[in-house]
């Protein structure tokens, strides 16, 4: 019979998805292992593989709809395979916009048995930590995902509505994470729209990246500090060496890999900055590994450097540009996506020169390199012309506080105004 895909769980703590975009029609044939659709979450965007080869014969879930992990999402016919033996399928999903999708499920769904009481006690840890970090009660939530379980966009249907506390709750002792004051949601003006104005519909890439950023300037405190880094030696330093780095390793020489060797650095000097927030704990990252913001057609991704600072500047060459060549082609996978512990983000390669990033939550924080600028500055006595670059941080004031994040800044700094027009690689 005909092999149903069903959604995969793209992550540990990953309930459901969004699916972005088919990328195979029905009646394409598809090779095992080849790519059949993007699915966005919350953590990731992510191309998800054919398990067999053969031809994909129906479509289950249109793109925008949000499903929950093991729904059917399409059939794929395998060659050989008797045609009718297949068992009846399930209906396709209508699409829907999440919200509402969530809401229909909600009251399509009123004979579905509940979990007990203390079957839903069991909530995941994604739930848990997002319920804590917001003062919300999951046990007092209507749950719509499998057998009544509460979901993190259950959690988030209650931040936005303004859901505290029960008072039961309430009068209970509660945890650092939980003691977290609940954000308050404030409507968004409304836009004016007149006549002969264009009304973009939300892609699903643009709503899971908007979702994202909401919810990290909402729920972590940032705070910001910048250093102005004189890169005057590794400016000369790039000149020499990069016609012969083309020629020898077949990708440019840019300045990335040498700010990614100078953050792998700092952090191993500084690893209170390479940690995440885990609700009432704090989480010290044994890996470095560096997501690298890369914007794209389709909307803003983060791919990751694994063990960065294992790697030297011609290694880190090679694998940030092959990164960026596969996100831009849309071939970036679950695992070029997954487990970074800080982020780099080079705005200096559109002109900018002072920058607020937003953390990429758990992160405790993400860098900003900047243009490289001559202006003139006082060099001992004297005023010189000097090749400048700015370097800001935001960082999460819970996990790491201003003296710490100006160390990281400063090692950094240390770093990158040691390179000379002699250094070698």
């Amino acid at each position: 019979m005909a092999h149903t895909v069903v959604m995969p769980q793209l992550g540990e703590s990953v309930t459901e998805g969004t699916i972005g975009q088919w990328l195979k029609k029905v009646g394409d044939s598809i090779e095992e292992y080849e790519s059949l659709l993007e699915v966005l979450t919350d953590k990731v965007n992510a191309e998800v593989p054919s398990p067999v080869a053969g031809t994909l014969s129906r479509v289950l879930v249109e793109e925008g709809a949000v499903v929950a992990v093991g729904t059917p999402i399409c059939e794929i016919a395998v060659e050989g395979e008797a045609e009718g033996s297949a068992e009846a399928a399930p209906e396709p999903v209508e699409t829907k916009t999440p919200e509402p999708q969530a809401e229909v499920e909600a009251k399509a769904q009123p004979a579905v048995p509940k979990e007990s009481d203390e079957g839903r006690g069991r909530y995941s840890p994604a739930v848990r930590r997002l319920a804590s970090e917001n003062g919300i009660d999951p046990s007092g939530l209507s749950g719509t995902g499998s057998g009544g379980r509460v979901t993190r966009n259950d959690v988030l249907k209650a931040v936005d509505e303004g859901t505290r506390l029960s008072p039961v709750a309430a009068r209970e002792p509660v945890s650092s994470a939980a003691s977290v004051a609940s954000v308050p949601q404030v409507a968004g003006a409304a836009a004016n729209v007149e006549d002969g104005d264009e009304v973009v519909q939300l892609s699903p890439v643009r709503k899971t990246i908007a979702e994202r950023m909401v919810r990290s300037k909402m729920t972590v405190p940032h705070a910001w500090l910048m250093v102005e880094i004189d890169v005057s030696g590794l400016v000369a330093l790039r000149n020499r060496l990069k016609e012969e780095f083309k020629a020898r390793e077949g990708v440019s020489l840019t300045y990335l890999p040498f700010m990614l060797k100078a953050v792998s650095a700092a952090l191993r000097k500084m690893p209170m900055v390479n940690a995440q927030w885990n609700g009432d704990s704090i989480v010290m990252k044994k890996r470095i590994n560096l997501g690298v913001a890369m914007a794209t057609e389709r909307g803003l991704v983060v791919p990751v450097v694994k063990d960065a600072d294992r790697l030297s500047i011609i290694g880190l060459a090679q694998a940030t540009q092959d990164l960026a060549k596969r996100a831009r082609s849309g071939r970036l996978t679950m695992a070029d996506l997954s487990q970074g512990t800080f982020t780099v983000d080079n705005t200096g390669a559109v002109g900018t020169v002072l920058t607020y990033p937003i953390i990429n939550a758990p992160e405790a924080a993400i860098v900003t390199m900047e243009s490289v600028v001559k202006r003139p500055v006082v060099v001992g006595d004297m005023i010189a012309v000097r090749s400048m670059m700015n370097c800001c941080i935001s960082f999460d004031h819970r996990v790491v506080d201003g003296a710490e994040a100006a160390q990281f800044l400063g090692e950094l700094k240390k770093t990158l105004e040691g390179y000379t027009a002699d250094s070698t690689l």
